[in-house]
């Protein structure tokens, strides 16, 4: 059977998983009365969530003959570790474009490390059938994308396919509106060389996955780079430099079939497979038989860019909710992360208490968090703070991102006055159509922290931010954080609608009556810049007088609660945001008063 290894490439929800769903049914994958889920591929529970894929999965269809391994990658460059090395596994790679969107700029990030390995595209512009679609303008725009990336000759006589993912069909036809995905496999099939190995050499093969299983311990993914593996063969792990690592056997293969992993007794080269028996072999390492002393070239992954402290939780409440919170447990889990997920980079603080976590964004370390959280683990999370470097003359240097912002004409204004306090210089501006503009920036990474939310807000919800990783450039000087102080709590008990009412006034609340607080627990945003120690247990004295009109019922603001996300880029230095299975609070570091100033003092000293 003929081969073809390709990998799907798009920016967050252009469509891609939904194709591949589609892919599956015509292909013959599933039967006719199987019931399968919409967006099969999205299988973790946040991915199902949020609607993007944060792990990159390798899949299988068959068509008329050819075997076709579909690898679907993430969308967001903040999980871009996985999509530089898959994409030493594959032949060649599909760009789906949204019809009306066009390429942005994590279409840019994927498509560039594509074309440096030589891979050739096929273009599909997806969602063809959008009222708002501009799918000429959109070929155009994909055309300037591949001459910015330095694309050759061949790279650019790419074909094109106008395609509708949910509704299952793709034509070469511009303003075809039916039909089935029969060109895109025929495309895949003529565009897509088979793979160039060598199946008589000595079997070596690249890691570019890493899985776990309770019963089988480590599976090892990749592409078959020369020669054939048979299960309980002996097999060498070797790291970049060609020392031998390991040694063990292939305990069990796979490849794949749809959405399953299927036993096999035998691979040969260019096939996809998994690989169980080793116990230390990693990422970037390559599995070879005995006699092979030549590492495999392994893709170099770009440094993160962004930390955050994970800390023991140390607040009065911990332990109450969750059921891992030792160091121990917290340090395991983190270091069983590092492993799997190559993008992030785990250093022990001095005091065993804490750990610094760095990634390639708040989103990455974002989902991490959350993920624990539903594991059962209660977490302190610091400010995410940003990786300084330094130039060849010692000077400092930060991460810089491109930011793309598509907003209604009216709001334009603003966004560019907040971006500049930020310290970002507008790059270009351009109308996109139906009274929205485009804006680019080049912007301090440590300017982004926190803005999100208020953008939001300055937009009235219909802004869109896309930000990549650019470079690291010329530290930019201080940069103003958060306009507004604090409302922190004096006491420790459950906050009293009566005092909660008083406050109102001061600012915006976070809690609710009834909730339980700490002394030293942030119980809302103060109006004024100033942190503002208050007394929301404050119960009103009961006298025998009756006055009328005094005893009305209370009518509260409903409070403001914050996600994850948005309380991780709220907080500021002296802050914490408390993670538990059930709750997302925000803390001072120092939850006594005095503890407080006299560390102030320190600072300003």
């Amino acid at each position: 059977m003929s081969l073809r290894n390709i990998a799907i490439i798009a920016h967050v929800d252009h469509g891609k998983t939904t194709l591949v769903d589609q892919l599956f049914r015509q292909s013959g994958t599933f039967r006719d009365n199987q019931r399968v889920e919409e967006r099969a591929m999205d299988s973790n529970d946040l991915e199902k969530e949020r609607g993007i894929t944060i792990l990159a999965k390798c899949t299988s269809v068959e068509w008329q003959g050819t075997r076709i391994n579909i690898v679907d990658t993430p969308g967001h460059a903040d999980f871009g570790g996985e999509v530089e090395r898959i994409l030493s596994m594959v032949d060649g790679v599909i760009l789906l474009v949204d019809a009306a969107e066009g390429p942005m700029p994590q279409t840019k990030f994927v498509t560039g490390k594509a074309l440096a390995l030589g891979l050739r595209p096929i273009v599909v512009v997806n969602k063809i059938d959008r009222s708002d679609a501009r799918a000429a303008e959109v070929l155009d725009e994909c055309f300037e994308l591949f001459l910015n990336l330095g694309a050759n000759d061949e790279q650019l006589d790419f074909p094109i396919l106008y395609a509708s993912g949910r509704n299952g069909y793709a034509s070469e036809d511009i303003e075809a509106r039916d039909g089935n995905l029969t060109p895109l496999f025929e495309t895949i099939v003529r565009h897509v060389p088979e793979p160039n190995v060598e199946v008589e050499a000595p079997f070596s093969m690249l890691v570019t996955l890493l899985d776990r299983d309770n019963f089988l311990g480590r599976i090892l993914t990749g592409r078959v780079a020369s020669g054939r593996v048979k299960i309980n063969q002996p097999i060498t792990a070797l790291d970049m430099d060609g020392k031998v690592i390991e040694q063990g056997r292939a305990s069990k293969l796979f490849s794949f079939n749809g959405l399953d992993r299927v036993p096999v007794e035998e691979a040969k080269a260019g096939d996809i497979i998994c690989l169980a028996g080793l116990t230390t072999a990693t990422v970037a390492n390559t599995i070879a038989e005995p006699g092979v002393t030549e590492a495999i070239a392994a893709q170099p992954i770009d440094p993160p860019t962004l930390a955050m402290r994970f800390a023991v939780n140390d607040s009065p409440f911990a332990g109450r909710e969750g059921d891992k919170v030792t160091s121990r447990m917290i340090r395991d889990r983190l270091m069983r992360e590092a492993e799997t997920n190559v993008a992030i980079r785990v250093t022990e603080s001095a005091d065993k208490d804490s750990f610094e976590v760095a990634g390639r964004g708040e989103l990455q370390l974002g989902v991490l968090i959350e993920t624990m959280r539903r594991e059962g683990f209660e977490l302190g999370i610091s400010r995410p703070r940003v990786l300084f470097n330094q130039d060849e003359n010692g000077g400092r240097t930060e991460p810089y991102e491109t930011v793309v912002i598509d907003v209604d004409d009216e709001f334009s204004g603003t966004v560019i006055e907040k971006m500049n306090l930020r310290k970002a210089e507008m790059t270009d501006m351009r109308p996109s159509g139906g009274g929205k503009t485009r804006i680019s920036f080049s912007a301090p990474s440590r300017g982004l922290i926190g803005y999100h939310g208020e953008f939001l807000s300055d937009t009235r919800g219909t802004g869109i931010m896309n930000r990549l990783f650019e470079k690291y450039g010329p530290y930019k000087g201080p940069i103003e954080g958060r306009q507004n102080g604090v409302l922190i709590s004096m006491g420790t008990g459950e906050a009293v609608a009566y005092a909660l009412n008083a406050l109102e006034e001061r600012g915006i609340l976070f809690v609710q009556p009834g909730e339980p607080l700490y002394e030293g627990m942030v119980i809302g945003e103060n109006a004024k810049p100033d942190d503002l120690e208050v007394n929301p247990l404050k119960s009103k004295q009961l006298t025998n007088f009756r006055a009328s009109g005094k005893d009305d019922a209370i009518r509260l603001t409903p409070p403001r609660r914050a996600t994850l996300e948005q309380a991780i880029a709220y907080i500021d230095d002296d802050e914490m945001v408390e993670v538990t299975p059930k709750s997302i609070r925000i803390r001072k570091i120092h939850l006594d008063p005095h503890e407080r100033k006299r560390h102030k003092r320190k600072v300003e000293a």
